[in-house]
């Protein structure tokens, strides 16, 4: 008889088997999935974009000059501004045009002196007739023949009589009104024929051949300014140029409604360009620091957390974006000291530092080693000339 399997276990071989055999295809169906996905991923993370570069300009950092300037607005003032007035009664027999240049001394409006005249005529008469008693008395007065009471009485007489007469020079120089300085008749008050009275304006004298630039400094500058401190004026806007001067005088006493004190310059205004009630933008020099930390004030970014700037820190051939808080000293026109948080040799970006961020790769686009090169963080001051100093 032909040998036959048992039945049970053939079947349960048989099952075996197929689990076994169902359980690695399943496995090599598994890890070639899996492959597949991390190839997958590899790929895709081969193929992904780098962060982009923040294009920006910077400016490499070297210790320099800064002129620390308060600027200010003033105007500028006649340096001799006279309102001329009568000093006797009289009718006005001359008065000057408006626009005459005059020289001191010169006789700028008379008033009628005949009356005046006359009074000295009379005083000098009553003054010789005095001194020609007191001349005859004094031999008597030395030979007893007269008391010293009459003597003294004489005396009197003369002494009064020649007061009267300087009284009435005094009176007929008044009718001749004269110039106190060189300069130009600006307005007349009165006309000629009109009746003046002691204290009546006449005419205005005004001398703009020299002028003064007055302005009002804060009072928390009180001890920067003194006289003989460098300014800059300003006259661009009238087409006068810039010039340079020296405060000629600096005011010791605060004004308590606007809490400055004033200072003066004074300038030669020969072509008549400036007139009184210009107004100026002054620059005076507080102080100047030799050895600073400069920035453009553009390069500055603020926000809650105080001013801070950004640097390009360089590592190989990769620049990224890296923070610094600052500390802000004085600043002029488009630049600014940096007190702290940057040295020499830092590279600040100056544009493009709104785009940036921290750790941020930089595409450097340009990179200056002057801050007065850089033109584009700031050009609002930079064709004015340099500020004077106390060298």
């Amino acid at each position: 008889m032909p040998t036959v399997w048992p039945p049970f276990r053939s079947r349960t071989s048989r099952r075996t088997a197929s689990l076994i055999l169902s359980a690695v295809v399943l496995l090599g169906v598994l890890a070639s999935t899996s492959g597949c996905e991390d190839q997958q991923v590899s790929d895709a993370s081969a193929k992904a974009p780098s962060e982009p570069k923040t294009r920006v300009e910077t400016l490499v950092l070297a210790p320099t000059s800064f002129t620390d300037v308060i600027e200010l607005t003033g105007s500028v003032e006649a340096l001799d501004d006279a309102t001329l007035s009568a000093q006797t009664n009289g009718t006005v027999t001359m008065l000057r045009d408006r626009g005459t240049r005059v020289q001191e001394g010169e006789l700028v409006a008379a008033i009628d002196a005949d009356e005046a005249q006359a009074a000295v005529v009379q005083a000098r008469a009553q003054y010789d007739l005095a001194q020609d008693r007191f001349e005859r008395q004094q031999p008597l007065y030395r030979d007893s023949v007269i008391s010293a009471l009459e003597f003294e009485q004489v005396r009197s007489e003369r002494n009064q009589a020649r007061a009267a007469l300087t009284q009435a020079e005094k009176r007929l120089t008044n009718t001749r009104i004269e110039a106190p300085f060189d300069g130009t008749v600006e307005e007349r008050f009165i006309e000629k024929g009109e009746q003046a009275a002691p204290g009546t304006q006449v005419a205005r004298l005004v001398n703009t051949r020299r002028v003064k630039v007055t302005a009002g400094v804060p009072e928390r500058y009180a001890n920067d300014i003194r006289e003989g401190t460098p300014v800059q004026l300003d006259f661009r806007r009238y087409n006068a140029g810039v010039r340079t001067a020296e405060a000629s005088f600096v005011g010791s006493a605060i004004d308590p409604d606007s809490r400055t004190f004033p200072i003066e310059v004074t300038v030669s205004n020969e072509n008549d360009r400036l007139k009184p009630s210009m107004g100026v933008t002054l620059r005076v020099t507080r102080a100047v620091l030799d050895s600073a930390v400069v920035i453009p004030r553009s390069a500055v970014i603020r926000d809650e957390t105080g001013p801070h700037v950004y640097v390009a820190d360089r590592t190989d051939s990769i620049a990224v974006a890296r923070n610094r808080d600052l500390v802000l000293g004085p600043a002029t026109g488009g630049r600014v000291v940096a007190d702290s948080g940057l040295a020499a040799g830092d590279e600040v970006v100056i544009v493009g530092q709104n785009n940036a961020s921290p750790g941020a790769p930089l595409e450097i686009a340009q990179q200056y080693n002057r801050t007065t090169a850089a033109g584009t963080p700031y050009t609002d001051k930079s064709d004015l000339p340099t500020p004077p100093t106390d060298e």
